[in-house]
């Protein structure tokens, strides 16, 4: 009997159980894939590299055309008084999903293919790129949205452009802006959860089709949070495409629940030289909330093996 219990212990030992592909009982030379390595915090070789101003540039034209196309769509629906002439929210939530179909795709050999700086700074903090590289896409992302956005209102003229609200978010009525939060917060974790799930390095080496597909996922994660949340806050989840169209807005209505202590503020006191309206009070955007929240489920990212 003493035999029969040896030789099942030294089995047990010799076989040991398969573990899942992937897991975290594998050691690095078993898996499958290849992780790349953490990006440093600063790369000055960057700076003299024109792909690196390309990568740029090619935000700044994606935001630009994004921004362009989808709230010249907003702005057609708003102004006809009959929907049933209109592409609706559904036609909205198409051109904000398809178009970051299509951008994504033409820019992802590039620069990544972001068009977000929510999604930008969600891969600075899973050390995917680098804080030049992000300060940099951030910036270029917001100025196309201001642009894209500019180009709507020159299209429109001053007094079409304000009476339609100029595409800006704003809580609808109805709803608190606790609500928006809710909304926003949600909408832009679903965008940046499929970000990472579709370009993730495990599945990108078992899959071939996989970075071909990346940028249908991602369309369609947009696509479905706008049918959600367009009767809510009009969806941000992008704050330059938030940023751009309240720029060019720039009426206290579209201010009152999207104001960026470091940067909307400024910019819309110095545009209007005038302060708050009486009862109203500074706050942190949705956007900047979100982006703080983003943190918190972003950063165990980059433990994953």
């Amino acid at each position: 009997m003493e035999g029969k219990e040896e030789d099942v212990r030294l089995g047990a030992n010799k076989f040991n159980e398969r573990q899942p592909i992937g897991t975290a009982a594998q050691s690095q030379d078993d898996k499958d894939y290849k992780e790349p390595p953490p990006a440093p915090l600063f790369i000055a070789s960057e700076l003299a590299s024109w792909s690196f101003y390309r990568a740029c540039i090619a935000e700044f034209v994606a935001t630009f055309l994004f921004l362009y196309i989808t709230v010249l769509t907003v702005m057609g629906v708003v102004k006809d008084t009959s929907k049933c002439t209109t592409v609706g929210i559904q036609g909205i939530a198409w051109a904000f999903g398809g178009m970051i179909f299509a951008l994504v795709y033409c820019t992802a050999g590039i620069s990544g293919g972001h068009i977000n700086p929510a999604v930008t700074f969600g891969l600075f903090l899973a050390r995917k790129l680098s804080l030049t590289r992000a300060v940099l896409y951030m910036v270029m992302q917001c100025l196309g949205a201001v642009c894209g956005a500019g180009v709507v209102k020159g299209f429109y003229g001053e007094n079409n452009y304000e009476l339609f609200n100029g595409g800006a978010n704003m809580v609808s009525h109805g709803y608190t802006k606790g609500d928006g939060l809710g909304a926003e917060i949600v909408g832009t974790f679903v965008l940046v959860y499929t970000v990472f799930s579709a370009t993730d390095a495990k599945r990108s080496a078992r899959d071939s089709h996989v970075p071909i597909l990346a940028p249908l996922p991602i369309g369609f994660a947009v696509f479905l949070v706008h049918l959600a949340t367009i009767p809510i806050t009009g969806t941000g989840i992008n704050p330059a495409r938030s940023l751009g169209a309240a720029i060019i807005f720039n009426k206290d209505k579209a201010w009152d629940d999207h104001v960026m202590d470091l940067l909307g503020w400024p910019i819309h006191r110095g545009s209007t030289r005038s302060s708050l309206p009486p009862g109203c009070h500074q706050s942190h955007s949705f956007q900047e909330v979100i982006i703080m929240t983003m943190m918190l489920y972003i950063w165990p990212f980059d433990d994953i093996v």
